[in-house]
């Protein structure tokens, strides 16, 4: 080996350990609390949606040209699944602050079955086909020098089981819609 320094990879952007220690003991002491997220959907047209949340800008959503759209963006259940990923991102990033593992690289590639010859209640409208998702697969890369390979999969086991937006596909969903 040579005398040449050893260059280490500089660590992603941290996430302020006192806040991310903040909320943890805020969610222990009222277990119980919910928040109400909120989202506002204006049809520009065709299929060309813009998403308005809080104060932010337009997100757009649009659907590709097989699906007749502009495809200006990524489809509703494309988007779904970029929210997975997110999620699953941010799950990690946050165990391994808390457990003082430095990350360098954190990827997530995610792959979603989806069944679509309904279209939109417009084609095969069998009553047993399965609607929606009906299978994701998520691929994560992570990179922490010296961090042992058994660590990190406890990390992504971890973000699997306590992501919101994870357990949103796996858990079943109260859902209503009505006319105002």
């Amino acid at each position: 080996m040579s005398d040449a320094a050893v260059v280490i990879p500089s660590c992603l952007r941290p996430i302020d350990t006192d806040g991310l220690n903040k909320l943890g003991e805020a969610g222990k002491a009222d277990p119980n609390a919910v928040k109400t997220l909120k989202s506002k959907t204006v049809l520009e047209g065709q299929f060309k949606n813009y998403n308005y949340i809080r104060d932010l800008p337009a997100i757009v959503v649009d659907e590709p040209p097989g699906l007749l759209g502009e495809d200006t963006a990524p489809n509703p259940s494309e988007m779904a699944l970029l929210s997975l990923g997110s999620c699953l991102s941010v799950g990690v990033q946050a165990n391994a602050t808390n457990q003082g593992i430095p990350l360098t690289k954190l990827e997530v590639a995610l792959e979603g079955d989806i069944n679509i010859t309904a279209v939109w209640g417009t084609g095969d409208l069998d009553p047993n086909k399965p609607l929606g998702v009906t299978e994701v697969r998520a691929f994560f890369t992570i990179e922490s020098p010296g961090t042992p390979k058994e660590k990190l999969e406890e990390l992504v086991a971890h973000a699997m089981k306590w992501s919101p937006v994870a357990n949103t596909y796996m858990n079943q969903v109260k859902m209503s819609g009505e006319l105002v």
